[in-house]
């Protein structure tokens, strides 16, 4: 628990003093504590306060990543960045990683194993450790051993979760439920925000609930194969046809004529039952990054407008995964060229979004712009950190560089700790 006699504002970090020496019944009479972020003492006399510094303990760092869903090679190069750029001399890090079929095991901290080399694609075997975090909160972060000969043994204690996971099982509450049971800080939203911002349905529910603007869809369950022509009418040609619970454009269909809708479904039902069907948007793809700092405060960063060059020529053309992760044809200006009006409020309605779901951590918005308008097509709760994702390098067009904003979600995580709040 924070030590209260430190929240003086002395100390950005200032919710993390952690260690009080003195006299325990009073906080006034506290004369000591120790920042666990910088490892700085707090020296309180009767008229002054100094500071000096010593050695501390690193922050241990779970990353985790890989995990059951369709988006599990993303989740991995993401993860590779996140490593490589983790400061040594602040973070230990553990790694993470989850098989496609849901294992955890002690994965490999060499981010050059978790690239995309050749067009194949990095995943995560069972060659690690097998592990399993404890859920007890009285041993809040212990990563438990479940190999023959060492079954219950402590492999690691960490501080904060940073999953950089990507689709259901990972970034729709799942995991950050069990996080919350575990009692063990995260980084990104909590429960509700990550399951609300996996499903494409209930995102425009609540967004359209607050008065934000979106665009038309229809639902698709288990069950339902088909539109009605009323529905057709609303939705209109062409249309994307989507997993309700899916990223990285995986299981995504665009279509021109009705006659290929039964196929679309087909392939999006590959990853989800449920489906969504979403009229074309005609406009600018632009995305904006928002960020929350560990006072609680939120941010929205520098606009990304994606650009292919083959759309006008191609009726089938669009931001698909070998676009995004394969092929380099895409383009990108950062910051976007818009208005200045525009531009903020794209912005103004990406935090709106962000709290429009309870966010906390981060999100990354992504817009088109019409002539009437942006208008709001999803938001990302766990965002891609690859070298070539948008986030990062939204961010960095904003002053805040890799290394700073890793450094910043988890100081986050750690302020905001557990529990309802």
């Amino acid at each position: 628990m924070p030590c209260t006699v430190c929240v003086t504002g002395e100390c950005r970090f200032r919710t993390r003093w952690a260690t009080c020496w003195g006299v325990e019944s009073s906080p006034s009479e506290v004369t000591f504590a120790t920042c666990a972020r910088t490892g700085r003492i707090r020296v309180r006399g009767e008229t002054a306060v100094r500071f000096v510094t010593v050695s501390t303990p690193r922050i241990k760092v779970a990353v985790v990543f890989g995990g059951r869903s369709s988006e599990h090679a993303v989740s991995c190069v993401s993860a590779g960045s996140v490593l490589a750029n983790l400061d040594p001399d602040t973070y230990e890090v553990v790694p993470v990683g989850i098989t496609p079929d849901g294992a955890w095991v002690l994965g490999s901290s060499d981010p050059d194993a978790l690239t995309i080399r050749d067009r194949v694609l990095p995943t995560v075997d069972k060659s690690g450790a097998a592990l399993a975090l404890s859920t007890d909160p009285g041993r809040a972060g212990a990563l438990i051993a479940l190999g023959e000969g060492d079954a219950g043994q402590v492999l690691a204690a960490v501080d904060v979760v940073f999953p950089v996971l990507h689709g259901p099982y990972g970034e729709d509450g799942t995991l950050q439920g069990m996080l919350e049971l575990a009692g063990v800080p995260y980084v990104g939203p909590g429960v509700l925000a990550s399951a609300a911002g996996m499903d494409k349905e209930f995102t425009k529910k609540l967004l359209g609930a607050d008065g934000l603007p979106i665009g038309r869809q229809v639902v698709l369950r288990r069950g339902t194969d088909d539109l009605t022509e009323a529905e057709r009418d609303h939705i209109g040609l062409p249309a994307f046809v989507k997993p309700a619970r899916g990223g990285s454009s995986i299981g995504i269909s665009r279509i021109t004529s009705w006659d290929h809708l039964q196929s679309a479904i087909g392939v999006a039902r590959e990853h989800d039952p449920k489906v969504i069907v979403e009229g074309m948007i005609h406009g600018r793809e632009v995305e904006c990054g928002v960020l929350e700092f560990p006072d609680g405060s939120v941010r929205a960063s520098a606009i990304a407008e994606i650009r292919l060059p083959d759309a006008d020529k191609d009726d089938h053309a669009f931001y698909d995964f070998d676009t995004k992760y394969l092929d380099d044809v895409s383009e990108f200006d950062i910051p976007a060229a818009l208005d200045d009006d525009i531009s903020d409020r794209i912005r103004e309605l990406a935090v709106s979004a962000f709290r429009a779901l309870d966010c906390q951590g981060l999100a990354r918005v992504d817009f088109f712009v019409t002539e009437e308008g942006p208008v709001i097509n999803e938001i990302n709760t766990m965002p891609g950190f690859t070298s070539i994702s948008m986030y990062p390098k939204m961010w960095a067009e904003s002053g805040i560089d890799y290394s700073t904003l890793i450094s910043t979600l988890i100081d986050t995580a750690l302020a905001r700790g557990t529990g309802l709040r």
